[in-house]
């Protein structure tokens, strides 16, 4: 049985019409399902639809938290609730093109592990978006093992994958690059991202960045680095400055340099601080992470057989 797994944050417009395709698509490709959609605390009735969809028809089961968790507890709880031999983890809005699941299908069949979708065109886009994803990926690659160009959530996973990600430790997930760190074996395939068709994107460049931030911190050190490559840079300049001053003075031209002795002072402070901020920002994950709070509470559940709380 495959598993599609649907993380969903106020689609209420957009839970039949998924549910729709995606179970005609396999029922015509003879392709033993289940859907879970996670409800990801929406507001706008989307809870409502997925129960609805769940007491109509066999196959289809939610998922309820508390509030809102974020999108990775929404797949990390489909995951642990996938019954199947394979799960594959698409977007509500159908931006992820569900026809390409069959292939996705056939290649796990073959005996690819993990087949990850990775887009060939990212579709009508903010430019200042597209920069914005191109550096952080940029910096993604400083972490080993971790290939992030072009990547997705689109993702179909073997058992052995699910159990692997369900096994580690950490609160604070990033699904798109664990899927990848873990290993086993991958194929892509390419897709292009569609339009959404009802509603609008439920990110804005805050969210954006702020999401960014935590995935980097937790694979890589580049911020670190920023900070000790600013502080070799300081450091040549600091020498070049000293040996011009020194020259300066013995040839008794020396300037008096006040305004320059400010303004480098106030350049330092500013590497200083930024240096304690990011210091700061790694202890404040560790601090997360040490508290050990649940990565999401769930309050209801459909489809599955017994309704209960779970966190």
């Amino acid at each position: 049985m495959l598993s599609v797994i649907i993380p969903a944050f106020n689609e209420k417009e957009n839970i039949r019409k998924t549910a729709g395709v995606l179970s005609s698509l396999l029922t015509v490709e003879k392709i033993e399902y289940e859907l879970i959609f996670v409800d990801d605390g929406s507001s706008d009735g989307t809870w409502g639809e997925i129960s609805l969809l769940s007491n109509e028809g066999d196959g289809i089961k939610g998922v309820r938290f508390s509030r809102n968790f974020g999108k990775e507890g929404a797949i990390f709880a489909g995951l642990k609730r996938a019954g199947g031999e394979a799960a594959v983890v698409i977007d509500c809005d159908l931006q992820h093109p569900p026809e390409l699941i069959p292939e996705m299908y056939r290649l796990w069949k073959q005996g690819i592990e993990v087949v990850e979708a990775v887009k060939r065109y990212r579709g009508k886009e903010n430019p200042l978006y597209k920069l914005f994803a191109l550096t952080f990926y940029r910096a993604m690659k400083a972490a080993p093992g971790m290939e992030l160009d072009r990547a997705s959530d689109f993702k179909l996973l073997d058992r052995k994958v699910i159990n692997a990600l369900l096994a580690l430790p950490e609160r604070l997930t990033f699904f798109r690059a664990l899927s990848g760190w873990v290993g086993f074996s991958r194929e892509r395939v390419e897709f292009d991202v569609r339009p959404r068709e009802i509603g609008k994107t439920k990110w804005n460049f805050g969210k954006l960045f702020k999401f960014a931030l935590s995935n980097l911190t937790s694979f890589t050190y580049f911020p670190m680095q920023i900070i000790t490559l600013t502080g070799l840079i300081f450091f040549v300049l600091a020498v070049i400055l000293g040996i011009n001053t020194l020259v300066q003075f013995f040839a008794g031209s020396s300037a008096e340099g006040f305004s320059t002795v400010i303004l480098l002072v106030l350049i330092t402070g500013s590497f200083l601080m930024l240096g304690m901020g990011i210091i700061g920002y790694y202890i404040s994950k560790i601090y997360e992470e040490i508290k050990f709070r649940p990565r999401y509470i769930v309050t209801q559940e459909t489809g599955f057989g017994e309704n209960g709380n779970e966190s």
